[in-house]
């Protein structure tokens, strides 16, 4: 039902990212009224081990909404509902008695699972399981991670067992929260990238989980993306708000860039870069490297269903340069670094550091910078850096070409990266395609607040948030045919060079 003139007239949406938590009050037009922003502790007990603090996360949700609010001007009366949306296959596990976490989240880049995953492979191949879930064997992905948290906590497996533990993607830790512990919950967006879910039944397969051994009483009830699964809690800032939609990150985004149709499209540009296409109703299994994957549900609705191209290193690699390598103080400044050469100097950076994802799906691969010489100096580098974000992309964008009848004709981009001007113009002149900034850059956070007003009748269908869409800047391919297809070519070939670098009995 539609929203009474006296009702609340905003939505916060709680964007729990890889890097940072951070709470956006939005007003019913979709336009940004407040933000509050903290960053959390990047974790590396070891090469390729990524983890986060479950509690860190929290404490710092917790923050930033009451930042948010403050900056607004609001009070929970304000609020008609509250949006989620967060870091994909990041595994959480904990109590159910205590709320505490049993071990830090295990992060979506994390790759110390890769021999579980190469013994899983060796019957069947990594596409043993895609039929079912659309994915391809991988770390990537939540399965994995939970059973070796259950494999190295003492006495957790017998605990998750009985009961006793909870499994839970950002998105559900968040809700367990909010609501003090009474909603234990995730979305299909959320649960179809775990390798646990079937595609067909919306639901957790029994199948699935004893090839990974995760017991099924520990896993969250699936829900719709957009719902009312339960209330905040009393003595929480937002007390009694509903919480009424959750959303993946990239699903979110989706959604807020108003892809709502099948052939329609978008590319994020975070920690890394996700390339997702709506495929309609219809379950489309990509040949060409791609993960199917679930878009959205809205309430009782049939499941809407999407290609993904995901790329795992798109901004992380420009923190690299600045907190690796030292050549840059901020992350903006790799624009202006890159402005002071023309080209590239034949440098290019493959930034493989933890394999190779779509289209490649290659573990063995690592980072490599190739093709220099005392020429080359920190400007070619940090231009080779933007350019490997626009060709990685590239790289997805023709996979998803090669599935889809209508091949895709100009890109609706999002993401903190979009703000780096140079990157756009060299991401349209990589594809030779348009490549479209909205005015809402914020489409993560905004598709978690879409999926939360719809639950609760803010807005009262899709159509609706179409109207809303709105053009922020467009860049046009300014470079020759020949140019392109050469530095196309010349950035494959880089790529070839990192493949096969991590030998299987590398511990």
């Amino acid at each position: 039902m539609p929203a009474s003139e006296n009702a609340p007239r905003t939505v916060v949406a709680i964007d729990q990212g890889t890097t940072s938590t951070r709470a956006i009050v939005f007003d019913d037009r979709g336009r940004i009224l407040s933000t509050g922003q903290r960053e959390h502790k990047q974790h590396f007990p070891r090469p390729g081990w990524v983890e986060h603090d479950p509690v860190e996360i929290w404490r710092n949700t917790r923050h930033v909404i009451g930042e948010a609010l403050a900056d607004a001007g609001v009070t929970r009366h304000d609020v008609a509902a509250v949006g989620i949306t967060n870091q994909r296959e990041t595994a959480i596990v904990w109590d159910r008695a205590t709320g505490k976490p049993i071990h830090n989240a295990i992060v979506w880049q994390d790759t110390r699972t890769q021999d579980a995953v190469d013994a899983l492979a060796a019957d069947g191949g990594v596409r043993r399981f895609a039929a079912k879930t659309g994915l391809p064997l991988a770390t990537y992905f939540s399965a994995t991670k939970i059973a070796w948290i259950l494999d190295h906590v003492e006495g957790a497996r017998e605990r998750a067992e009985a009961g006793e533990l909870a499994f839970g993607t950002p998105d559900s830790w968040v809700l367990w929260n909010l609501t003090g512990g009474a909603v234990h919950a995730t979305d299909v967006t959320n649960a179809s990238r775990t390798l646990l879910m079937d595609l067909a039944t919306l639901d957790w397969d029994d199948e699935l989980c004893a090839a990974f051994r995760v017991p099924r009483a520990m896993l969250p009830a699936i829900r719709s993306s957009s719902e009312v699964y339960g209330h905040a809690a009393k003595n929480s800032l937002l007390r009694e708000t509903p919480i009424a939609g959750i959303l993946g990150d990239q699903q979110a985004a989706t959604f807020g860039q108003a892809a709502f149709d099948a052939g329609e499209s978008k590319n994020t540009y975070g920690t890394g870069g996700f390339l997702i296409v709506n495929t309609g109703t219809e379950l489309v299994h990509s040949g060409s490297g791609l993960i199917t994957t679930v878009a959205y549900r809205l309430g009782d609705d049939a499941p809407r269903f999407a290609l993904e191209g995901s790329v795992a290193v798109a901004g992380s690699l420009v923190q690299w340069l600045r907190d690796n390598l030292g050549i840059i103080r901020t992350a903006p400044e790799v624009e202006a670094l890159a402005k002071t050469v023309d080209d590239n100097g034949d440098v290019y950076v493959v930034p493989a550091f933890s394999g190779l994802f779509a289209p490649y799906w290659r573990p063995d691969a690592r980072g490599a910078i190739v093709g220099l010489t005392r020429f080359a100096n920190k400007g070619h580098l940090a231009r080779a850096a933007l350019e490997a974000v626009a060709y990685q992309t590239l790289d997805v964008v023709e996979a998803a070409n090669s599935e889809l009848d209508v091949p895709i004709t100009e890109l609706r981009v999002d993401g903190g990266m979009v703000a780096n001007e140079l990157l756009m113009q060299l991401q349209a002149d990589a594809l030779g395609l348009p490549v479209v900034r909205p005015a809402v850059a914020e489409t993560t956070a905004l598709g978690a607040a879409y999926a939360a007003g719809l639950a609760v009748g803010l807005w009262k269908d899709v159509d609706e948030l179409r109207a809303l869409w709105a053009e922020d800047r467009r860049w046009e391919p300014a470079v020759e045919e020949t140019a392109r297809r050469r530095g196309i070519a010349r950035w494959r070939k880089a790529v070839e060079r990192t493949l096969d670098w991590v030998e299987s009995d590398t511990p």
